[in-house]
């Protein structure tokens, strides 16, 4: 993770980093899905392990969290899927982001065990706040996986300080108030936090919650280090032809990417 990071950096570009929930649309979609968005310029990939109460989502991904639940969709595929892509791709790093509870039921040390194994880079788990992980967070790092962690507007310093402790890889900033694919986006409010989190954090700052075109991502990009867009991309992936789903995807991306280089 660190060096795509540090490759983006010296070529004076932002990281995008896109969000697709594992299993959804179809079990047999999402790998194609991730080596579709990696082509069209995604430098991470945030893959969504599905949980039944995933609190931190709006709409958008909780209906795409349940169908991938009702697909059978477990932690073990999600790691098949990661392991699949793997056998293509050794670049692109992949983050699974999602809940305790299938981690937990799963075995902490076991889910390391196999996430390194399968060819995971960076986990984020939206319910182990800094003060309560620092055990995970430091197996995570001896397993050779990241652990990321979320800022939000409501941040102190005290947070700040704590996640700077912690992280590696990057820190993902929450950009509103609220769940997943929000609206009402305070763009000068955003980047003046992310000035406050950036003078307090030397690891690369992402954003998301609530981007859903390059011109946004544009106007986040000069004042992050990537930007993160999750609950457009499922729109998108819904909205139309099914068996067209992928390619909608891939050319957001690829637009959102371009965006992202004009800045």
């Amino acid at each position: 993770m660190r060096e795509r990071f540090e490759s983006l950096r010296a070529a004076g570009r932002v990281a995008l980093i896109p969000f697709v929930t594992a299993g959804y649309p179809e079990r047999t979609t999402t790998v194609a899905l991730m080596h579709q968005l990696a082509a069209s310029g995604a430098d991470v990939i945030e893959l969504g392990v599905p949980f039944s109460d995933p609190m931190a989502d709006g709409p958008v991904i909780q209906r795409a969290s349940e169908h991938a639940l009702h697909n059978g969709i477990s932690m073990s595929d999600v790691l098949d899927f990661v392991r699949a892509f793997r056998s293509t791709d050794s670049a692109t790093p992949v983050v699974l982001m999602g809940y305790a509870n299938p981690i937990e039921r799963m075995g902490t040390d076991e889910f390391l065990a196999a996430a390194s194994q399968a060819g995971v880079d960076g986990v984020l788990v939206v319910d182990y706040p800094p003060e309560e992980s620092a055990d995970f967070a430091a197996a995570a790092r001896a397993a050779g996986i990241d652990p990321i962690y979320l800022l939000a507007p409501t941040s102190g310093e005290e947070r700040i300080d704590a996640v700077a402790r912690l992280a590696s890889g990057y820190v993902y900033y929450v950009s509103l108030r609220g769940v997943t694919g929000a609206g009402h986006l305070d763009t000068a409010d955003v980047i003046a936090q992310l000035a406050r989190i950036k003078a307090r954090i030397a690891l690369p700052v992402g954003v998301g919650f609530g981007i859903r075109d390059g011109a946004t991502a544009r106007a986040l990009g000069a004042h992050a280090d990537a930007v993160v867009i999750g609950s457009r991309l499922i729109e998108l992936i819904d909205d139309g032809d099914p068996a067209q789903g992928i390619a909608r995807a891939a050319s957001f991306i690829a637009g959102i990417r371009q965006a992202l280089d004009q800045s």
